[in-house]
């Protein structure tokens, strides 16, 4: 059953929920883009509705909320590691049907690929998630094609519409902050179809690793990163030791966010690197995406948000290379 109230009795209820849970959500940092006259929308914790953006994309996804970019896992000393504590707070996070869909595959990585990682879990375990509607679809996304443009697994649906809102609870946890709204049938939005469309190659192989087409994209990608930082669904990461300078023997391990993009990222002792160029790392991330995590989870890592072809300074089209694929392997 949904619920609508006035909007004064919904920035009530925000401010409840807000006593309970640290609220995360899209916002528009001002002056914080590529240049220093340029915006940026990217998650972080927010104290009214007002400060969510309902009608863009985020470049970047929800995962910040749950994967820090640079997290201390412990600090030690010569006798002992201490685990830093988190919140006590449960968290609330604002996102789209393609990013929930996200989730899912984070879940997969972080707690049914071997032993479960603590820090995830231990967020994990405390999130809840409200969905936003989209009315609109994105330029680049292909969210239709990939069958994450509806989602049902929310704990809270919000739609601001004008001095009224309108809200979906399945959470028994958050129902109580719903219990004086007046209710009424809510039903989420979602698009029914994308400007891009993507068909997935069903024929893939090893084979397929050899493709010509892969060369392609060594001359092309120049290994920022950058489609991997804002992915939702991408988990490399790095370990940094940092010692302090007044005591060598104590410091913190850091897990930072990394790239298999990047130069560097897959070389081990030696000097031996396992993709020494862009086209053979391109192929280690398509491959990965839309064919190794396939095999073993049942569906493939990519949700269709499209961030990765808006973010691409080289204007490579991830969109068109599936496409591609799709069309040579068929």
């Amino acid at each position: 059953m949904g619920y609508q109230m006035a909007r004064e009795a919904a920035d009530q209820i925000f401010a409840r929920l807000k006593e309970n849970y640290d609220i995360f959500a899209p916002k528009v940092f001002a002056d914080e883009g590529c240049f220093s006259d340029t915006d940026v929308i990217r998650y972080g914790k927010i104290d009214a509705l007002d400060e969510i953006q309902w009608e863009r994309r985020s470049e970047y996804s929800f995962k910040e909320a749950l994967l820090a970019i640079n997290e201390t896992l412990f600090y030690f000393t010569e006798n002992e590691t201490t685990v830093p504590s988190c919140s006590e707070k449960k968290i609330l996070i604002f996102l789209r049907s393609c990013d929930l869909h996200a989730l899912k595959r984070l879940d997969a990585i972080y707690l049914e690929n071997g032993p479960e990682d603590f820090y995830y879990k231990r967020l994990r375990d405390k999130a809840r998630f409200a969905l936003m509607g989209c009315t609109d679809s994105c330029d680049t996304g292909f969210c239709a094609s990939m069958g994450t443009n509806r989602a049902d697994s929310y704990d809270l649906y919000l739609k601001l519409t004008g001095d009224t809102v309108l809200a979906d609870c399945k959470s028994q946890e958050l129902l109580p902050y719903f219990e004086n709204a007046e209710t009424c049938a809510v039903q989420p939005e979602y698009v029914t179809e994308n400007p891009e469309k993507v068909t997935l190659p069903k024929n893939l192989s090893v084979e397929s690793f050899k493709n010509p087409i892969w060369e392609e994209y060594t001359g092309r990608c120049i290994g920022c990163g950058r489609c991997n930082f804002v992915c939702p669904t991408c988990t490399c990461f790095t370990m940094q030791d940092i010692l302090y300078r007044d005591n060598e023997n104590v410091g913190e391990r850091r897990r930072v966010w990394a790239s298999c993009q990047v130069d560097g990222y897959d070389e081990i002792a030696g000097g031996i690197e396992f993709r020494k160029t862009q086209g053979a790392r391109m192929r280690f991330k398509v491959m990965h995406k839309i064919y190794d995590f396939e095999k073993r989870f049942g569906y493939p890592m990519c949700v269709g948000c499209g961030r990765c072809d808006a973010v691409c300074p080289e204007y490579i089209s991830y969109a068109s290379l599936i496409n591609r694929l799709a069309k040579e392997e068929a």
